[in-house]
């Protein structure tokens, strides 16, 4: 399969590189972690053939004899070469039975540079303080931008590319299949036999029908306003009773292994955030086609999720604001910086275009304020609006 280099990830890594901390990749299962992963040892070896490099890949049945963490350890221990640097490098770390004590020894000899990815339903963000004693460094990886896209495929027009990219999605794996109707299969079994498998083993879940039913609604709401409760109560209404506890409960299952993203809901006028409701949104907008298909298409909601996580990407965090019961899609801070930003499908209509514009105008400080939308024109401003082509947006660094 094609490789492309994920420049923004590497740098990151190497701006980490021989550090104390544990590095942690994470992200949705068949992003592209064991990839940058094997690509950051490759480059490390490149820049310094004197290092040495070891690398577990638990995909490999030749690492099978090391599904235990003793062994694991030993193995480790008898590639160190003392008077250089040593770097471990473990794909798939929670195969390994008691990974956290292997890998917890390991930096406490303050011996090696650890780089480990693995499962998101066992490798949690909310977990890695619990799970290793020493300070990790977490690098969140997302499926591929629409920036990246165009660098696999080799494409110039971003107009063009935005229209492929909002099909096909941005699961790398999927690119090998040359129809829609096996990329989607492709995408949907990951979904299905690697999100899904990996959250039913780390919890126990046996009524993996409500699991699915779940996933499936927020998909079909994907950037909605919605609840544990508003959940419970519309699959109950379809003849699928699941108590608001159990719904919340798979959220924060399907949350933690990166399948969705929730955004809470903040009030940009009394600075706090609000209690009733929340956004989620998909990983990767083409699990979205591959589980539901094209019924009930809304590209205005999809555009929306695929801006948050382009956000994210960009290393936002991102919030949806309210301001006297005006909804701003994203209040996006990064380091100081606040952006306003409305997405919307088609503002070439005079009403909707001023809807958009409206709870912008409200805001009363001096943050970029911005609308996204399918423009196909240069950036202009509106009013200190600015108002920028989606697809352009999406495509170009910042």
């Amino acid at each position: 399969m094609k490789l492309i280099r994920r420049n923004g990830y590497l740098s990151k890594l190497a701006e980490v590189e021989g550090t104390p901390d544990i590095k942690v990749i994470t992200g949705v299962r068949r992003c592209g972690k064991s990839k940058i992963l094997e690509m950051f040892a490759q480059e490390v070896q490149e820049r310094d053939p004197q290092v040495n490099i070891i690398q577990v890949n638990f995909n490999l049945v030749q690492f099978e004899p090391l599904l235990e963490y003793r062994a694991l350890c030993d193995h480790i221990e008898g590639q160190y070469i003392e008077g250089t640097q040593n770097y471990v490098f473990i794909d798939e770390i929670q195969m390994c039975k008691g990974f956290e004590k292997a890998i917890n020894s390991l930096h406490a000899s303050e011996k090696y540079d650890l780089y480990i990815t693995g499962s998101n339903a066992f490798l949690m963000s909310s977990d890695l303080a619990t799970l290793f004693t020493g300070r990790t460094f977490e690098l969140p990886v997302f499926p591929f931008s629409l920036a990246e896209f165009m660098l696999y495929y080799e494409l110039d027009d971003a107009t063009e590319a935005f229209a492929r990219y909002t099909i096909e999605g941005g699961m790398p794996g999927s690119y090998a299949y040359r129809t829609d109707e096996t990329r989607y299969s492709y995408v949907a079994d990951v979904f299905d036999t690697l999100i899904v498998r990996d959250i039913r083993q780390k919890h126990g879940i046996r009524n993996v029908d409500a699991l699915d039913r779940v996933a499936d609604f927020l998909m079909d709401n994907v950037s909605n306003v919605t609840s544990s409760n508003s959940i419970a109560e519309a699959l109950s209404r379809v003849g699928s009773k699941t108590s608001d506890k159990t719904v919340g409960s798979y959220l924060g299952y399907l949350c933690d292994a990166f399948a969705f993203y929730r955004v809470r809901r903040y009030d940009t006028r009394g600075k706090r955030y609000l209690a009733s409701g929340n956004k989620y949104y998909l990983s990767d907008h083409s699990f979205r086609y591959a589980k539901l298909g094209t019924r009930n298409m809304d590209y205005g909601r999809v555009y929306e999720s695929m801006v948050a996580i382009e956000l994210m990407r960009r290393g936002y965090e991102v919030y949806a604001g309210m301001l006297y019961e005006k909804e701003i899609d994203f209040v996006a801070m990064r380091r100081g910086e606040k952006r306003y930003i409305q997405v919307s499908d088609n503002i070439s209509d005079k009403g909707t275009f001023e809807r958009e514009c409206d709870p912008l105008l409200r805001i009363r400080d001096a943050y970029p304020k911005i609308v996204l939308a399918n423009t196909h024109h240069d950036l202009y401003t509106y009013e200190g609006i600015e108002v920028r082509d989606l697809a352009s947006w999406l495509a170009s660094p910042e």
